[in-house]
């Protein structure tokens, strides 16, 4: 290939990899009989072209799109003016794919004209890449008479041989003539699956994908040699539009632009501003009249619309239409919403429990009962006055509805669930890889990073400046240190801003209690902890939709100074990061009402203060288990509300808007844009481009730790969680399909690095669902006081004996309250909820023996429960196994039937090698029998045709 010498890197203090300086412009010529690039200048494209799906000729399919802006300057008029295309009816495949740009020189006696050396050297670059792209064997035509001012498309289509030579290179598995039977069920198991097809009918989804296969092609990697074993009657559509797209993709990113001393793929010529945009094209319209069927359109109608929401998804479509890793996301998530409906329905069990237990549970009705007049301590100093212990009567009563024996019970079946789940997914994934021809893929080691490059040769730059002679560069520890220290210094500084806010919250709680106890209507007092922790929760949900948003960019900013090799790397560093930064920003206020708070108190007469005025928070009488559930409840809520929801449909549709309005405002400038229909690539140019499946993911994740990791303070997470998905599953799905351009399919076989982290959750989940129902909840101290306190072996008694008194003349000086007769009478004993000695004690105030008693058996609770659930998990997980037996038997047979069309087709080689050889037998007798003197004077004759069979 001729590379064009006349360019110059910019002095060493400017040196950069986006910026190149061309010395010489007037001397680049170009050569009208080398241009082979079509440039459609039509103004009205044919219909033949399907507006945009085919090259102008109506027969080659527009597999992949490349967009770059350009400037119609005076040297690109002159230019444009003198191009001359040859249009020759009769066209050689050479012909049909020149290179790009070279069919123009300028006049010797024209003025230089004024130029932009940014834009020409895009265009350099462009040129020599295309060129290089119809060196691989790529077609292109360019098309810059859009509707769109500005903006350039070049259509790249992959002929038959282009897509045979690389399919055998990235050893994709395609159909071949050979069919078997797949097994099927017998007896009793045939007539269930009979019984349950026909009762599934009506919700499954009506596309041919999805019908139950009986037979299948066998499958096999693709080789030119053995075109002979596949099905090739339809060349056109043996490869779909989504293999289509992937293998020109592969050529993409392999194809480099190297003037300058610059080796560039598609990925640094996009992250350089060469090309604006890459992508393949969606199948064609999704709705309007005359819409001619397309996979688009039946993904629409069956599974992008909130009307079908009933029904399973096409999977197998959704995979063909966008490629494996997007189809493994969608499959996953369906699979965890059908678990998530037994969830659904125990955890409402569970609540339904509490509710009909409410009126038979003895301590709140102690609680409720005015004549037991415990009389309670203030709950601030000074402003806050003595209490009745029955005016928390409803905060009681509705604790037990999350705090009762069948909590512990769900908390278990949930761990069970999660690991019925993960073996559950695991199964279907095989089935999955097993239907998709993906057992035995192995992922190959993908191209580096665009990023990567660019410091590599920046490395590189600068070891050539220092005259130092060294081989391939590429990037060591050292040169990621300072990355790798501000990875950590970030994570850190991060993590404490989520601490100081919650911090922050923790004071805006205190402070707002003291204030408003000061209320002086009683209506204002009696409502003081319900506002409180409402309000709180709010200013937390807002925080954490916040930090969210923020904690995404900066865990991307993070992970791009780290400058990964490949994009795989890249994906695993930033989620990694992203999860651990959004983990702790949404489960850190939940955590600190579950552990902390009313922990670390004190008593009256020696209460713990911050900033030396203000007093630690303490739990309701009824335990922190309400607050917990309250706050745990707001802000999943309110994040799959606002966050999840409304953000993935408003933020869209403003963006669609915005775009929509940047380009009236273009067309203004052109009236005969208006006469012209768009065509398919202008389409999807004004779409959205796909981010990655990562948010997606992230999104499911965190609910998915709401659903399991404080369970037991909520058993009504799962039912929330299965409507959220119900909505989430088609929102997702009509995204894909109308909202962002057509991914490029990426073959995978599993979800990756999130399965680990589910696991990992599903792990933590136990752990913290023991020490929850142990130290939150008040489940172990009714065990310990109804198996040693309790006289009557029931629970009567049981409020009083968890209360300790505190003689009001031990109060500190200027704590105690200010209207010590504000119930009416004088207050000599008051309560408050710990185990500690009464002031008539020798050693009064201090920890009593029942303390120890209770946390003796929280400990062993605790130890307990999280080996005996983490065993039946890892049961659960062994009893299970990963691949299911059908699917290993078709594996087997598949490996079986392959082995037997390569014998039946060595054995019938060698059959006909036998026949030759026979047959060449007999011609020799024949020759010798007729002709001997023939025979023994052309020998070189006869030799020729005994060396017939081997040249064969």
């Amino acid at each position: 290939m001729r590379v064009n010498k006349k360019y110059s890197c910019l002095p060493a203090e400017e040196k950069g990899i986006h910026i190149i300086n061309i010395r010489a412009i007037e001397d680049i010529g170009y050569d009208q009989h080398e241009s082979t690039l079509l440039n459609s200048l039509s103004k009205n494209p044919d219909a033949d072209c399907k507006y945009g799906l085919y090259f102008r000729d109506g027969k080659r399919k527009v597999d992949y799109i490349l967009v770059y802006h350009y400037k119609k300057s005076s040297a690109a008029k002159t230019l444009s003016r003198k191009v001359h295309h040859n249009d020759s009816s009769v066209r050689s495949t050479k012909q049909d794919q020149p290179l790009p740009g070279k069919g123009v020189q300028l006049e010797m006696g024209e003025s230089e004209p004024q130029v932009d050396y940014h834009e020409d050297d895009k265009r350099f670059r462009r040129e020599e890449y295309e060129g290089n792209l119809v060196e691989a064997g790529l077609e292109l035509e360019r098309d810059e008479d859009t509707k769109i001012h500005g903006i350039g498309f070049v259509k790249i289509h992959a002929p038959w041989n282009v897509l045979c030579r690389e399919a055998e290179f990235l050893k994709l598995k395609m159909p071949t003539k050979k069919m078997y039977q797949i097994n099927q069920t017998h007896g009793l198991l045939k007539k269930i699956n009979s019984v349950i097809q026909k009762i599934t009918e009506p919700i499954q989804p009506k596309v041919a994908e999805h019908k139950p296969q009986t037979v299948k092609r066998l499958s096999y990697p693709f080789s030119r040699e053995k075109q002979h074993l596949f099905d090739l009657s339809d060349r056109d559509s043996f490869f779909d539009s989504k293999t289509r797209s992937t293998i020109v993709y592969e050529i993409l990113k392999r194809t480099t632009c190297t003037k300058a001393k610059y080796s560039m793929g598609i990925t640094s010529l996009l992250a350089n501003g060469v090309y604006s945009a890459a992508y393949p094209l969606h199948d064609g319209d999704y709705e309007g009249e005359n819409v001619e069927p397309n996979d688009r359109k039946l993904l629409c109608e069956e599974w992008a619309s909130y009307g079908v929401f009933y029904k399973y998804q096409p999977i197998d479509l959704v995979r063909k239409y966008f490629g494996e890793k997007i189809g493994l996301y969608f499959a996953w998530l369906g699979v965890y919403t059908q678990m998530l409906i037994p969830a659904s329905v125990v955890g409402i069990i569970v609540f339904l429990y509490g509710c009909a237990t409410v009126d038979e549970n003895i301590p709140s009705m102690e609680m409720c009962d005015e004549r037991n007049n415990i009389t309670m301590c203030p709950l601030c100093d000074r402003t806050c006055s003595y209490w009745k212990m029955s005016s928390a009567c409803a905060t009681a009563r509705a604790s037990h509805l999350f705090d009762n024996p069948a909590t512990v019970f769900f908390s278990v079946f949930m761990a069970l669930w999660a690991a019925t789940f993960m073996e559950h997914w695991k199964r279907k994934q095989m089935r999955l890889n097993y239907r998709w021809d993906l057992t035995g893929f192995e992922e190959e080691e993908d191209h580096p990073r665009a990023e990567y490059e660019a410091k590599v040769l920046k490395k590189s730059l600068r070891k050539e400046h220092k005259h130092k002679e060294t081989d391939k560069e590429k990037l060591t520890w050292k040169d990621r240190f300072p990355a790798y220290l501000t990875n950590f210094v970030g994570i850190i500084f991060m993590v404490g801003l989520t601490f100081a806010i919650v911090f922050g919250v923790i004071i805006y709680r205190i402070s707002t209690a003291a204030a408003l106890a000061i209320s002086s209507t009683p209506s204002g007092r009696s409502s003081v902890r319900v506002t409180v922790t409402a309000t709180a929760v709010i200013i937390n949900l807002v925080v954490i939709i916040i930090l969210d948003e923020v904690y995404g960019c900066i865990a991307r900013w993070l992970t791009q100074i780290e400058v990964p090799k490949t994009d795989k790397s890249f994906e695993e560093r930033l989620i990694f990061k992203a999860f651990l930064l959004k983990f702790v920003n949404a489960y850190t206020p939940i955590f600190y009402v579950a552990f902390f708070k009313g922990r670390f108190v004190g008593r009256p007469g020696d209460y713990v203060y911050i900033f030396h005025s203000f007093r630690m928070e303490e739990c309701a009488p009824g335990g922190c288990l309400m607050e917990l559930c309250i706050q745990l409840s707001i802000i999943m809520l309110g994040k799959q509300l606002i966050q999840n929801n409304l953000f993935e449909i408003g933020i869209p549709k403003m963006k669609k808007f915005i775009r929509y309005m940047k380009l009236k405002r273009r067309r203004a400038l052109d009236h005969e844009e208006h006469v012209k229909r768009k065509q398919r690539y202008e389409v999807d140019y004004n779409l959205e481009p796909f981010a990655g499946l990562t948010p997606e993911y992230m999104e499911m994740i965190i609910q998915f730790g709401f659903v399991t990791l404080f369970v037991a303070s909520f058993p009504l997470a799962p039912l929330f969680a299965l409507l959220n998905n119900i909505i989430e599953i088609r929102l997702d799905a009509k995204k894909f399909v109308t909202e962002l351009r057509r991914p490029v399919a990426v073959r995978a076989k599993d979800i990756g690095i999130w399965y680990n982290i589910l696991r990992g959750i599903g792990k933590l989940a136990v752990i913290i669902n023991a020490f929850v129902i142990s130290f939150t909840s008040d489940f172990i101290p009714r065990l310990v006081y109804l198996y040693m306190y309790s006289e009557n072996g029931t629970m009567h008694g049981f409020v009083n004996h968890t209360l300790s008194s505190f003689n009001v003349s031990d109060f500190q000086a200027g704590t105690a309250p200010n209207d010590p007769m504000d119930l009416g009478y004088e207050v000599q004993i008051c309560r408050y909820k710990d185990y500690r000695e009464p002031p008539w004690s020798e050693n009064k105030y201090d920890i009593s023996k029942d303390f120890w008693a209770v946390l003796a058996a929280r400990l062993a609770f605790v130890i307990v429960f999280q080996n005996l659930v983490m065993f039946m998990s890892d049961f659960v997980d062994w009893i299970i196994p990963d691949i299911p037996k059908d699917i290993s038997q078709q594996i087997h047979k598949e490996k079986v039937l392959m082995v037997e069309v390569f014998m039946r087709e060595e054995q019938g080689k060698l059959q006909m090698l036998e026949t030759w050889k026979d047959k060449d037998k007999k011609k020799g007798e024949n020759c010798n029998n007729h002709s001997p003197r023939l025979s023994r004077s052309r020998s070189g004759s006869l030799s020729s045709c005994h060396s017939y069979p081997l040249d064969v």
